[in-house]
């Protein structure tokens, strides 16, 4: 059986070289022909063999791979394997806008593994929303979210996260997602005798409703989930007008227990998120920013 796989790995690597050395010659003799051509590098043709073995009939491509440029598709084929994940990934390219820049470093920054599995989402939304609201609700939701903030030191409190944040806020509406747009920080609600601060608000303009975010620098406690639901009611109570959908709520916090959140949702009559989040000192670009953004 050894022998057999010995000859059988040697048997491959040969027709890998063979197939290496017919890649370049055809590349050679194809651009000596066409003085002008371009793009016909033997790397470049490699992928766009790669290309049609990984899809065949042409002719039928996923809708979301057909309509990227090649190199958002040459960054998917060298750095995803799993051709579902590689499809995942052409849909929330082509959904936001991302250059090949962005693509590659949300590809870095496994936003697969953070946001396509719902079964890994904490959540109420379901039960606390009405359709297609609760689904859509739920498809923003990351877990986690990494916040890349520069020059924040290590020992750091809510509110220099928050500051950072405001500092940056192109930075944390790339990592917020499509359909973000920021409405204020401390955000003020008033009862006749009492006023009351919001850690961050939002509108989400798919959704077309509120979005409240809580930040806390520490680990899930049940009684965040109280004040979180106060918030939330006091925006539909103040803000939210007749056309709005209900107004939601996400908190995030350094970690949490899931039994802990998931007891605390139940309880709730609020629709909320809890997500953990991390904070990393790398900043994109700012043309990279802006090419999301616009």
């Amino acid at each position: 059986m050894r022998r057999g796989g010995k000859k059988l790995k040697m048997k491959r690597r040969t027709v890998f070289s063979l197939l290496l050395l017919l890649i370049f010659a055809f590349s050679c003799a194809f651009l000596t022909a066409c003085e002008d051509a371009d793009g016909y590098s033997p790397r470049n043709l490699a992928r766009m063999r790669k290309f049609y073995v990984t899809y065949g009939d042409l002719s039928n491509l996923p809708p979301a791979v057909a309509k990227l440029p090649w190199t958002h598709n040459c960054i998917l084929m060298d750095k995803v394997k799993d051709v579902n994940k590689r499809i995942w990934y052409a849909e929330k390219c082509w959904e936001n806008g991302w250059s090949k820049i962005v693509l590659d470093h949300q590809i870095d920054l496994e936003l697969y593994e953070r946001q396509a599995d719902p079964a890994k989402k904490l959540t109420n939304y379901e039960s606390r929303l009405p359709a297609p609201q609760s689904e859509l609700s739920r498809d923003i939701i990351k877990d986690p979210y990494i916040f890349e903030l520069a020059g924040l030191k290590e020992k750091i409190i809510e509110k220099d996260i928050e500051k950072a944040m405001l500092e940056q806020i192109k930075t944390v509406l790339l990592e917020l997602g499509k359909g973000f747009s920021f409405v204020g920080n401390q955000y003020r609600v008033s009862t006749p005798n009492n006023d009351y601060l919001i850690d961050l608000l939002f509108y989400h303009l798919d959704l077309r409703c509120y979005v409240v975010v809580e930040l806390k620098n520490v680990d899930f406690k049940p009684d965040f989930i109280g004040q979180l639901q106060f918030y939330i009611t006091a925006v539909d109570e103040t803000l939210k007008k007749e056309q709005d959908n209900p107004t939601i709520g996400l908190l995030l916090c350094k970690g949490k227990d899931k039994y802990s959140v998931e007891w605390s949702l139940k309880s709730t009559t609020a629709p909320i998120g809890v997500a953990s989040y991390e904070i990393r000192n790398y900043l994109p670009t700012e043309e990279e920013l802006n090419r999301y953004l616009k």
